[in-house]
């Protein structure tokens, strides 16, 4: 199994839905390669009062919509200032996205790291 970082950059998430692998407010078509990946997001730059939604989007096959897969919460300054997803195994269609659902706009910057 070859491990590996397959996007990483940063952008500053405002209330429009950023989706990370695109790098982009547009979903696009997703990410198509089969593998499992798993989302590392710095977080370090919140503050009491911020909160941002983190949502996986996938497709049940290749031929169907990308959907919400699963979503989190992140809230307030963290004592923790790296956020990490589980693991997930995905094929068809998939991406991340970040939103900020209060506070302020913060500069974000995200690894999605694979294994093939």
């Amino acid at each position: 199994m070859a491990i590996a970082e397959s996007f990483q950059n940063s952008a500053t998430i405002g209330t429009t839905e950023f989706f990370l692998a695109a790098n982009s407010t547009t979903q696009g078509s997703g990410q198509s390669t089969d593998m499992m990946v798993q989302l590392l997001l710095e977080m370090n730059n919140l503050a009491n009062g911020d909160e941002y939604r983190v949502r996986l989007w996938e497709s049940v096959s290749s031929a169907g919509t990308a959907r919400i897969t699963h979503e989190w919460t992140i809230s307030h300054a963290q004592s923790e200032p790296n956020w990490l997803t589980p693991a997930a195994i995905l094929m068809h269609k998939w991406d991340f996205s970040v939103t900020k659902l209060a506070g302020t706009d913060r500069s974000i910057a995200w690894s999605i790291r694979t294994a093939t």
